[in-house]
């Protein structure tokens, strides 16, 4: 199961996190971000141990969602060792997220 990161955890669950981050910035009324939340869960046990794996509700986290340039959801963001390594604009399939998230630990 993916985290939960919010405007309180995310500086140490994500910029000071040792290991690669994916983040899911969603909204509960996005359809397609509806349709990716599965796979951020799959992706969430599959990497468990060497990616961290989460999501930020942009209602909840508007100033997270301001910071990083989020003007359309979902976005997908990879972190590595605290700075922005790749963006992805809607939904994604599996295969991409896991390239990038294989090229983010490699």
């Amino acid at each position: 199961m993916a985290k939960t990161f919010n405007e309180d955890n995310f500086d140490a669950e994500v910029l000071q996190s040792s290991e690669p981050v994916l983040v899911d910035f969603w909204a509960p009324w996005c359809g397609p971000c509806r349709q990716l939340a599965p796979v951020i869960d799959q992706l969430a046990t599959e990497y468990e141990g060497s990616v961290k794996v989460g999501k930020v509700d942009t209602d909840q986290n508007p100033g997270l969602a301001v910071k990083y340039g989020i003007q359309s959801i979902p976005t997908v963001m990879i972190f590595k060792n605290g700075e922005v390594v790749n963006q992805m604009l809607g939904n994604q399939p599996k295969a991409n997220l896991q390239q990038a998230l294989d090229a983010a630990k490699g």
